[in-house]
């Protein structure tokens, strides 16, 4: 089993990190989701095709350590790279894939449980780095409709790990992410114009040298109390670009729970009739 070709000229690649051995959720990245018609795919598939559906990059990679997941990348003619076992997450996963994409120079990380991120949300932070030269990392925020924060809301109160929300500087970049709600908003207060709830998406743009400085950094207490991978970057002093977007009609749900599973199908089902 030998890693798909990479691409040959300079550019954008997006690589969907996804291992199999989660501890709150094993085998993720191959559960069945069905779509509007009923037919299923794997969950990765449903990524990679959303990830392939983003116009003017150099290539769409599955980074995996698992030969099952390899396997069905094959199966619907996907690309994989695979990269060790001892990646402690997604963006130590993205790294190791540096050195067989010598000619990347901005990779995406798109995350394997993110089916429903728009693809025009890819695009929008590529030309936020582009237009951001300085900008070392990226990443994307929506403001919370009331439904996406009833989701959160639900979440936390049945003790479930739910989505992440960010706040932000003056400058438009990441104070703090956290995996409670925030900012703390009064009993009965929904989130508005005044009182936004961002909810962050797992999708960031990184340069190399951000990627390289991830790693020598090391684990850091924060991510580990947390379970947030990018809170190695603000302890390490490398802002984080948000660039703040609105929900497309439909909320944007991670795959994070088995529960979360039939919710999504329900919103395809919604996107695909809306």
């Amino acid at each position: 089993m030998t890693d798909s070709p990479a691409p040959g000229d300079t550019g954008t690649v997006i690589i969907i990190p996804a291992r199999y051995a989660s501890s709150r959720f094993p085998g993720k990245p191959l559960m069945a989701i069905a779509g509007p018609d009923g037919a299923t795919k794997p969950l990765i598939q449903w990524s990679y095709e959303a990830a392939s559906a983003v116009i003017g990059t150099q290539g769409v990679f599955v980074a995996t350590d698992d030969g099952r997941i390899a396997d069905a990348v094959d199966g619907f003619g996907g690309a994989w790279l695979m990269t060790p076992e001892s990646c402690a997450n997604g963006t130590e996963r993205i790294a190791a894939c540096l050195d067989r994409l010598p000619q990347a120079d901005l990779l995406v990380n798109f995350q394997g449980d993110a089916l429903l991120t728009p693809p025009a949300f890819v695009a929008a932070l590529i030309d936020h780095m582009h237009a951001n030269p300085h900008a070392q990392v990226g990443t994307i925020a929506v403001r919370c409709s009331a439904e996406t924060f009833r989701h959160l809301a639900e979440d936390a109160a049945q003790g479930r790990v739910g989505g992440t929300t960010v706040v932000l500087d003056g400058a438009g970049n990441a104070l703090y992410f956290s995996k409670r709600i925030l900012p703390y908003l009064p009993e009965g207060r929904m989130p508005d114009a005044d009182m936004p709830v961002l909810l962050h998406l797992g999708l960031y743009a990184y340069r190399r040298a951000a990627l390289e400085r991830y790693v020598a950094a090391g684990a850091t207490m924060l991510e580990t109390v947390e379970g947030l991978e990018q809170l190695r970057f603000l302890v390490a002093g490398v802002p984080v670009s948000v660039l703040v977007l609105e929900e497309q009609g439909y909320p944007i749900v991670e795959v994070n729970n088995p529960s979360d599973i039939s919710l999504v199908e329900g919103i395809l089902r919604q996107r695909d009739t809306g």
